[in-house]
């Protein structure tokens, strides 16, 4: 599974009507509103790297508002649950 991370820059007037059309797409895990840079951040899931050609340009990057699209490969996931499960192994409580 490939992971990706989108910036999306959008409308001001049309934020939250992108947000739900971009979050409604498949392989689109969640979409963050946020101050900053960039107006939204998206979450995403493909199985191959063509997919995600079909996914960002194809159909995030022509919802209604979106004006552009900057896309950022997942190599690896760290997150506490993560750690926290491994030094689990093994240990009985």
């Amino acid at each position: 599974m490939i992971t990706a991370i989108v910036l999306i820059q959008v409308e001001a007037d049309a934020i939250p009507d992108a947000a739900q059309a971009i979050a409604d797409l498949d392989g689109v895990g969640e979409v963050y509103s946020c101050a900053g840079d960039v107006d939204l951040i998206a979450t995403v899931q493909v199985a191959a790297h063509e997919d995600l050609a079909d996914l960002i340009p194809g159909r995030i990057g022509k919802v209604p508002g979106v004006l552009d699209t900057v896309t950022h490969i997942a190599f690896r996931s760290y997150s506490r649950a993560d750690t926290e499960s491994a030094f689990s192994i093994g240990a009985e409580e």
